[in-house]
């Protein structure tokens, strides 16, 4: 195994002095002032402008991002929160103006038709789409949003529960779920559920006032429904509802009927009458939970492993990040839920948080969010910001996919049964999601799409797809924390409609997946061919680079389900 180090390219500032500090607005402010002043009166000094201007966006957006790794690091640090949240109201408020009338410039400039043909088209559209929607009345509400967002993760980051005589997290409880004793699992799902419930009410508030917000906004910028704003404001050019209707329409008629299919042989092999919340996550054969490490150093040099042998230039890009301290894995108290990839714009290097407690599931994150990273610095040398990242659909893509091609490398971490059996966890784990995401997907159409409902009907309508898309488990007794299990998806309150990305992306993924089980160079090549357009080309043109279909409908979904089935028989248990 090759052990070659990555040092990437600087990209020094070459308009912002070295050491120019922007931490608050008085400092943040002059420099936008300039910017807007710079003379354009030519081609020449248009594309100089640009530049500058993705300079300082860079540097800005750096100061922002720092400041959320930051507080999410450490939810209950107050001076790490009021930092994030002076940026929040602070900055991002006074900057939103500006930025509109920075893009009004590059849009009005009589010079953008001089610029080299179809380079900026993807651009010219973004942009132009960003300025129909701003609107300065709707800076108060972003911010607020903002605000209620902060709330739901320090909400969420300090449930803790009582067990065995000490105080852990949620996440922390996760792997009592894969305890043979059926009695510990019942036990210990039944304290989380408790503890969430506590919460409900709060949640739904905080909710609630999200919706209302949301409305108002997509009003505010001339539409009848925060739907069709919501597919604006995500820039989803290439795709409408009606394909997320036919997505989940696919679903239902391919993917559930398998997933059902793999929670029967979970009840039946676990000898069960029913299948209950806590049965899910055990192992079927009764065997104990997989174990891949210990701490989180271990995990960061086995998964450096994994890369380096799928490709030795990807590990040597992870080895460049764990030396640089750009991880952040380990699960604490106060520390936010869940697991993200963001952007050091200035450096153009990716940073890595989540909250690893010794899972099977850890691995595939770190792997997961490791393709965010290599997407990043693919794509790093681009000269124009935007085309530095791409769609969410097609990032997606790049995380997924090396969790699948991870799968076939475990050994770091296991034996080859153990390893046979994460991957079937992998193969299975897809199937039981993409049901999840046509709900998560659907409730947010319905929950936008019915502006007006009460909690009542907001439940029923939660039930009702669970219903749909839902797979053998029997919650008697248990109605309010299955009613209530949307509040544990942080992007129905974070991210609105943030949810079929992971949809699209999964039939990318396993269409790469699919080619490495037969030509494993050839698939990499493509997925680093791909990772390195950026955001440069439309979202299909994107997928079309790594060999891969964009669709939604039963004709891509079938066959993918039917490797996996092929891939699940040649697995052992």
């Amino acid at each position: 195994m090759t052990t070659s180090t990555y040092t990437p390219e600087a990209f020094p500032p070459t308009w912002l002095p070295a050491g120019t500090e922007l931490k608050t607005w008085d400092q943040i402010e002059p420099w936008y002032r300039k910017l807007l002043a710079m003379p354009i009166e030519s081609v020449a000094d248009l594309e100089r402008w640009m530049a500058a201007a993705d300079e300082l966006n860079a540097a800005v957006g750096e100061e922002g991002s720092r400041r959320y790794v930051a507080m999410t690091c450490q939810t209950d640090d107050p001076a790490r929160e009021e930092a994030y949240l002076a940026f929040v109201r602070d900055i991002e408020p006074n900057l939103k103006p500006l930025l509109n009338e920075a893009r009004n410039r590059y849009l009005d400039s009589p010079f953008r038709a001089q610029l080299p043909a179809g380079r900026h088209e993807v651009f010219d559209r973004a942009e132009e789409n960003r300025r129909a929607l701003f609107r300065e009345a709707n800076i108060p509400r972003e911010t607020r949003l903002a605000e209620l967002g902060q709330q739901y993760q320090k909400a969420i980051g300090a449930m803790t529960v009582q067990y065995d005589g000490q105080e852990r997290t949620l996440a922390q409880m996760s792997p009592y779920l894969e305890q043979t004793d059926r009695a510990v699992r019942q036990e210990t799902w039944e304290l989380c559920a408790a503890r969430r419930l506590k919460d409900k009410d709060a949640l739904d508030d905080l909710f609630d006032q999200m919706l209302a917000l949301r409305g108002e906004v997509a009003r505010e910028a001339g539409f009848d429904s925060y739907v069709d704003y919501a597919y604006r404001d995500r820039d989803r050019f290439d795709y409408g509802p009606a394909d997320a209707a036919r997505f989940q329409d696919a679903v239902e008629r391919v993917v559930v009927p398998l997933a059902r299919k793999i929670q029967e042989g979970q009840r039946d092999s676990l000898k069960l009458d029913r299948l209950r919340p806590w049965d899910t996550a055990v192992d079927s054969l009764g065997r104990p939970p997989l174990k891949p490490f210990e701490d989180v150093s271990r995990l960061a040099e086995g998964t450096e492993q994994i890369f380096r042998e799928i490709d030795p230039e990807l590990g040597a890009q992870f080895g460049f990040m764990r030396a640089k301290g750009l991880l952040d894995l380990a699960n604490r108290k106060g520390k936010a839920p869940g697991g993200y990839q963001t952007t050091f714009e200035v450096e153009r290097v990716p940073f890595i948080f989540m909250n690893a407690v010794g899972l099977d599931g850890d691995v595939r994150t770190l792997l997961h969010e490791g393709g965010h990273a290599f997407h990043t610095l693919a794509a790093r040398g681009e000269p124009l910001a935007a085309y530095r990242g791409a769609p969410l659909e097609f990032c997606e893509v790049a995380s997924m996919t090396m969790e699948l091609f991870g799968a076939k490398h475990l050994h770091p971490f296991y034996g080859p049964a153990e390893a046979d059996r994460s991957n079937r966890k992998l193969l299975e784990g897809i199937v039981l999601i993409l049901p999840w995401i046509a709900t998560v997907d659907a409730f947010q159409h319905w929950l936008y799409g019915h502006p007006g409902h009460t909690r009542d009907e907001r439940k029923a309508a939660w039930r009702g797809l669970i219903e749909r898309f839902g797979g053998i488990v029997d919650w008697t007794g248990y109605e309010d924390a299955r009613d209530h299990s949307w509040h544990r998806q942080l992007h129905i309150f974070l991210y609105p409609f943030y949810y079929i990305e992971y949809g699209i992306a999964q039939l990318g993924a396993l269409q790469l997946w699919h080619r490495s089980l037969t030509d494993p160079a050839g698939a990499v090549a493509a997925y680093k061919r791909a990772l390195a357009i950026g955001g440069a080309r439309k979202l299909p043109d994107l997928f079309a680079a790594a060999d891969a279909r964009f669709g939604f409908d039963e004709a891509t979904i079938s066959p993918l389900m039917s490797a996996i089935g092929d891939e699940l028989g040649r697995l052992a248990p």
